[in-house]
């Protein structure tokens, strides 16, 4: 009997140095968000078919390169997704979130466009201008919607 309690325990230690070497090796992203405002509404992109977590909404923006800061991959992601140039403001929120396929560290920021040009979908299926207090009623990724709920009470306060 002690015999095999034994094996168990060791089987269970086994399990556990697996499972911990599966948690170092998970892959980690680091994105940025724009929450573009304009007239008290936000700009809010449906993921295409073709991409991973499709048809979901989020912001639009992209992955920080390693030679970049957060404001500098911002501007450059929303110039090569929408087409048009944005001011950085301050941050909405900074989240972290465990997907199948990877850990995604999210950070949002308010932003505004600067120039004439509008916003252009060229990877979204669908680009929409939404009031905050509507945001909820589309169906965000999971790492914006910490972000959503902030926009949701800054605007709220802000009334």
């Amino acid at each position: 009997m002690f015999s095999g309690g034994k094996m168990c325990i060791m089987a269970i230690k086994a399990r556990i140095r697996h499972t911990s070497k599966e948690m170092v090796t998970v892959k980690q992203i680091d994105v940025v968000g724009a929450v573009i405002v304009r007239d008290n509404q936000i700009l809010c992109a449906q993921r295409g078919s073709t991409q991973i977590l499709p048809h979901l909404w989020e912001f639009p923006g992209g992955k920080i390169e390693a030679d970049e800061m957060a404001e500098q991959a911002l501007k450059r992601e929303i110039r090569e997704e929408l087409e048009c140039d944005i001011n950085v403001g301050k941050q909405v929120a900074h989240t972290i979130h465990q997907y199948d396929f990877a850990t995604v560290r999210l950070t949002t920021f308010y932003c505004e466009l600067a120039g004439a040009d509008e916003p252009k979908r060229t990877e979204h299926d669908t680009l929409k201008w939404v009031h905050p207090h509507e945001m909820m009623n589309l169906n965000w990724a999971p790492a914006d919607i910490p972000a959503v709920k902030r926009i949701m009470d800054d605007f709220e306060h802000k009334r």
